[in-house]
């Protein structure tokens, strides 16, 4: 199978729906500081995802639910300072959107003026439509997020995969169909079946992303802590670890201590 690619000096809304039509696969990965957004972007990521999942990475949060707007903000400005190329998304965190679409504008404006981002993400299909409605009304790009959202982990109540069963699975392809005609630019699903996920993806024209959603969406994300294996305690079907810098990172903090403690470091060239 022929890959399409082109290249683009920078990456946008639009940019990402020419990608779907051109069969081109999206690569997104999250990022929450300057250094790693930098790196992240450097190596020809097409959309950087500033996650709650900063909850869990960053702060040590058993949930996603914790993370304040503020601590958003914090994470995506820092991000957006050092990103050229991709596109920058940002997720509006729980508490700041269900319910009240009011509160929902007042959140996303502030991501937007605060941080610099390019987007925000929301969880959740027809019960949250209005916040997404107004927050579009003020020329504000819109991700959505269905399937396994881990804002509502208490109402699920485990992390398993979702919409197995065809209820779900029919109300999955009805919100999917019904974000994309409320104007969302794209979409995440997160651990449903394959088949699901792909037959989801056909049926809309805005670009479908998976995580644990299989190779038939239109393009992939993960959280880049789990990819570089700088988490260790995490270990879902769906991620594929590249590095395993958790093990190399603490042997390189090992040999510096030893190193102090035994008066190896600084050596004679490596002081004034």
């Amino acid at each position: 199978m022929s890959i399409h690619k082109k290249d683009f000096k920078k990456v946008t809304t639009n940019v990402l729906q020419e990608m779907k039509r051109n069969g081109e696969k999206i690569g997104m990965l999250t990022a929450y500081d300057y250094t790693m957004a930098k790196m992240v972007d450097r190596a020809g990521i097409d959309v950087i995802l500033v996650g709650d999942s900063a909850s869990n990475v960053m702060a040590g949060h058993e949930t996603t639910l914790p993370i304040t707007l503020d601590q958003m903000i914090y994470h995506a400005s820092s991000v957006v300072r050092a990103v050229d190329r991709a596109l920058v998304v940002v997720d509006l965190p729980f508490g700041t959107y269900q319910g009240n679409s009011k509160e929902a504008l007042s959140s996303a404006v502030r991501v937007m003026k605060e941080s610099g981002g390019h987007s925000v993400k929301l969880e959740g299909g027809a019960e949250i439509i209005e916040s997404i409605q107004r927050i579009l009304t003020a020329g504000i790009p819109v991700m959505g997020h269905l399937g396994l959202t881990p804002q509502s982990i208490y109402k699920f109540g485990t992390y398993t995969v979702r919409a197995k069963e065809e209820e779900e699975a029919n109300k999955l392809i009805e919100d999917a169909k019904l974000l994309e005609d409320t104007g969302c630019f794209a979409l995440v699903l997160e651990k449903v079946p394959a088949r699901l996920a792909q037959k989801v993806a056909e049926s809309i024209s805005i670009p479908v992303i998976g995580i644990g959603a299989g190779s038939g969406v239109d393009g992939q994300v993960l959280v880049t802590h789990d990819l570089l294996g700088m988490t260790h305690e995490f270990s879902p079907r769906f991620l594929r670890r590249y590095l395993s810098l958790y093990d190399e990172i603490t042997g390189a903090i090992q040999a510096y201590v030893q190193d102090v403690k035994s008066v190896d470091f600084p050596n004679e060239k490596e002081q004034y």
